[in-house]
């Protein structure tokens, strides 16, 4: 190796010479292995990085908040380098819904001294008068928010992360988003995308060409182009419905493959009320009828193609076919949907 055992643990040197800083709240000292972590963060192997995660996290309620934000995204890239997501989340996420609660009240306040356009979060320079209108601490919630989204996803890509964070957490979480969007006009979508991730999900699929029926469950999918390739892999390519099947390597970039892959699309997905799920929305769009949600699926109107793969390039997705409902079930769920095309 280039740099050798001792070159190669100077990242992992520097994280617990940070760590120790931060406890003993010296500032000075905390500065300086900052600056080493982003020095050596290139030269660490994965074992650091399994090992540094855990311990900055620990930390984060303990590093200034405009550090923190930073540290947070560091944490994150440990998890994507092999730390464990279950060890590091729950931090992570509750310094994400200190953050929210912050860009909340920024805005509130922003609104309360005269309002005006909001200040960009990723301006180079901060708006002269964010400080004073809205506060330090809500100004630097709204300037790092980007990086806490950033930290956030990389936890929120793991379902053992979702599933502990539990969906009333996370429903929280988005409206708490949806609220900080709506009042300043920006958007975070990787972020509102990765709260909206379903698990363990059952989805009953009617075709109406055919009249038949599908029970489903879905895990980890980003967005509804993502899905919308995987339910014709598992119907077209099971040998369920006619159409073109995805290839392989098509609906594997979908689960757990990197990568892109152009395909076409094979359905038109339409809610039981008659109205279209957009490939662009996520799966939770899709209406729950009698506890499941329920998804219908048309011909395509017209030729769609978009590249295949996951919105989520991290998080593995998953759609598997559980039962083909009986003619009757089939056909009594198809007799309650709308066909606003007919």
């Amino acid at each position: 190796m280039i740099f050798g055992n001792k070159g190669r643990e100077r990242f992992l040197d520097a994280v617990a010479g940070f760590e120790a800083a931060v406890r003993e709240r010296d500032a000075d000292r905390s500065q300086q292995h900052f600056q080493d972590m982003h020095r050596f963060f290139g030269e660490a192997d994965d074992q650091e990085f399994h090992r540094a995660g855990p311990r900055l996290a620990g930390i984060l309620d303990e590093v200034p908040p405009g550090p923190r934000a930073t540290v947070a995204v560091i944490v994150g890239a440990c998890v994507e380098r092999g730390a464990d997501a279950s060890v590091c989340g729950p931090q992570v996420l509750a310094g994400l819904a200190e953050t929210l609660d912050g860009a909340r009240e920024a805005s509130e306040r922003w609104e309360a001294t005269g309002g005006g356009e909001f200040p960009d979060p990723e301006a180079e320079e901060a708006h002269p008068d964010l400080f004073d209108r809205v506060g330090p601490d809500a100004a630097v919630a709204w300037l790092t928010l980007h990086q806490w989204e950033m930290a956030s996803v990389a936890m929120l890509n793991h379902a053992a992360v979702r599933t502990t964070l539990g969906t009333d957490t996370r429903a929280r979480l988005f409206r708490t988003l949806r609220a900080v969007e709506e009042a300043t006009g920006h958007d975070f979508k990787c972020l509102a995308y990765a709260l909206l991730v379903l698990d363990d999900e059952p989805l009953i699929v009617l075709h109406r060409p055919t009249g038949t029926g599908y029970a489903l469950r879905m895990t980890g999918i980003g967005d509804n182009f993502q899905l919308h390739t995987l339910l014709a892999d598992v119907l077209i390519g099971g040998g369920h419905l006619p159409g073109r099947a995805p290839s392989a390597e098509e609906a594997a970039v979908c689960r757990d493959q990197p990568g892109q892959v152009h395909t076409t699309g094979s359905f038109n997905l339409v809610t039981p009320s008659g109205d279209w799920v957009w490939n662009e929305g996520t799966p939770s769009d899709i209406p729950v009828v009698d506890g499941v949600r329920l998804l219908v699926l048309d011909p395509p109107p017209y030729e769609r193609s978009w590249p295949a793969g996951r919105f989520f390039p991290h998080m593995t997705g998953d759609l598997v076919l559980e039962r083909v409902l009986d003619a009757d079930e089939a056909g009594r769920l198809l007799a309650g949907c709308v066909s606003k095309d007919a």
